[in-house]
């Protein structure tokens, strides 16, 4: 957390070391001759910086494209047009962006390997691919083969992973020659500012070199290079660049610190009290100027709730027109069957606790949810969800359609009125709602689904705490790589016919 206003720049890229290369307290804190340190002019981090990794992941998506399809012969057609190339194209380039931004790629967190940034790289490519391969192929693109958008998936991955592991090794290269280091000073030799060290020593790319400690307490250890009021001697003597504030420390020994660092333009950091180690590796953001470390907060960032949106609207509208002539045909089955209306529009708690009614068709004889308190004592389920699997009340087309999960189909029409997702935690009635304990409350921090990771992972245990588990699974790994995968995999399960 930056607490003086002018500070110097510090290494504008951050790497991760080589596996298992860890360094130790001699090599930490062994500062040789002191000499000032060679910082980089600029750390800029922000949009800008951004905006040129898009730029040149656009530039290379058009590269692959123009190479995949230049050995692509032109068939006559209008898929077969030059045109309809350079269409593909831009549209792919603008679906990896997406992807890579969902995947937080355009911004290098100080912790993130080049191992872990390769696979982030190849699941963003992976999704782009499969939405191209959708739209592509679902509008009849019969000139463009199904080889030339695996070769285009294929080498866009590898080139663009491949950019980034170069852009990592060179600035590597520059911080083992000294290039953008920074000499760093640790006051507090106590628990929290010993693993700051350690982790600053572990991890050399990092750009920072820790010379030592300053303590209020006296100490004969070499690593321990004075006490508080010894600050301007020790960043003379050892030509400091930051300083790092643990605690614990008085608030007035901080201000002090604060207007030592204004004056000799240092860079200066807080770490904040941490809470037995609750809010490591959490981010700190600034709400109306207050720096805030965030132990707990939404789980799906903003521009993915809009893509997933997106998706939800385009696939739940796509899916709802060619469903329409088998919805209308096992409506008038249902009609047939038994006495009552072909839909039943049940009261469910979706996000964040709201009341929405959700469409299925019918499955149950008319009057059945009076019967549910009768029921209950023969529940299968732990908890409060309610389920039997010879369930009296269900007639015998309804049982079919569970069997296919067919009675679920006039949910996409709650997925298009933005009151259910495709991917989600399923919808509890209302009096299952009631039996909830405060941790089950968590699984409404998402939009319910039409189907989930429950459904194609654990559908027939009928623990409710495996069924939490799994939703909450879903909720803290989420990705647009997990909603597609698990909708491929729902597939999967209605084709076996595993309902209930």
């Amino acid at each position: 957390m930056d607490v003086a206003p002018q500070t110097r720049a510090v290494s504008a890229e951050v790497v991760e070391p080589p596996p298992g290369q860890v360094a130790g307290f001699h090599g930490l804190l062994a500062c040789e001759t002191p000499r000032p340190s060679r910082l980089q002019a600029s750390g800029v981090h922000g949009l800008p910086v951004q905006i040129a990794y898009a730029a040149i992941d656009c530039a290379m998506v058009a590269l692959v494209g123009a190479l995949v399809f230049s050995l692509q012969p032109v068939v006559a057609g209008p898929w077969g047009r030059a045109s309809t190339y350079i269409g593909v194209i831009f549209a792919y380039a603008a679906l990896v962006v997406l992807s890579c931004t969902s995947q937080d790629l355009y911004r290098t967190p100080r912790d993130r390997g080049a191992l872990e940034e390769g696979l982030m790289v190849l699941q963003a490519v992976s999704l782009a691919t499969a939405v191209l391969v959708l739209f592509v192929f679902a509008f009849g693109a019969q000139g463009i083969p199904r080889i030339s958008v695996l070769a285009l998936g294929i080498l866009t991955g590898a080139t663009l992973s491949g950019w980034r592991y170069l852009k990592r090794r060179l600035v590597l290269s520059r911080t083992v020659r000294g290039m953008g280091v920074s000499r760093v000073l640790i006051v507090g030799a106590g628990k929290t500012g010993r693993v700051l060290a350690a982790s600053l020593g572990a991890n050399p790319a990092l750009g920072y070199k820790v010379c030592g400690f300053l303590d209020a307490q006296p100490s004969f250890d070499p690593r321990t290079l004075g006490r508080l009021d010894e600050l301007e001697r020790v960043l003379a003597e050892q030509f400091i660049d930051e300083v790092f504030l643990t605690p614990p420390i008085d608030r007035e020994v901080v201000k002090q610190f604060v207007l030592v660092a204004r004056q000799l333009r240092l860079g200066l950091k807080v770490v904040p009290e941490l809470y037995d180690g609750v809010g490591w590796r959490r981010p700190v953001h600034a709400i109306s100027g207050f720096p805030l470390i965030a132990l707990n907060e939404n789980p799906i960032p903003g521009l993915g709730v809009a893509i997933k949106r997106i998706l939800d609207v385009v696939i739940a509208g796509a899916a709802l027109v060619v469903t329409a002539p088998l919805l209308a045909l096992l409506a008038a089955v249902v009609e047939l069957d038994s006495r009552g209306g072909a839909f039943y529009p049940a009261t469910r708690v979706g996000y964040k606790g709201r009341q929405f009614r959700c469409w299925k068709l019918r499955t149950m004889f008319v009057g059945a949810d009076g019967w549910r308190d009768t029921l209950r004592e023969t529940n299968e389920r732990a908890g409060p969800c309610f389920k039997m699997k010879n369930d009296p009340r269900v007639t015998r087309v309804g049982r079919w359609l569970r069997k296919f999960s067919l009675d679920e189909l006039p949910q996409l029409w709650n997925v298009l009125r933005g009151e259910m997702s495709l991917v989600g935690p399923r919808p509890h009635p209302l009096d299952d709602f009631n039996r909830y304990q405060p941790e089950h409350l968590r699984r409404l921090d998402v939009k319910p689904g039409l189907t989930g990771l429950w459904q194609v992972t654990a559908r027939r245990d009928p623990s409710f705490e495996t069924n939490l588990a799994l939703d909450l699974e879903y909720i803290e790994k989420w990705s647009l790589r997990l909603d597609l995968e698990i909708l491929f995999r729902s597939v999967a399960e209605l084709w076996k016919g595993s309902g209930e």
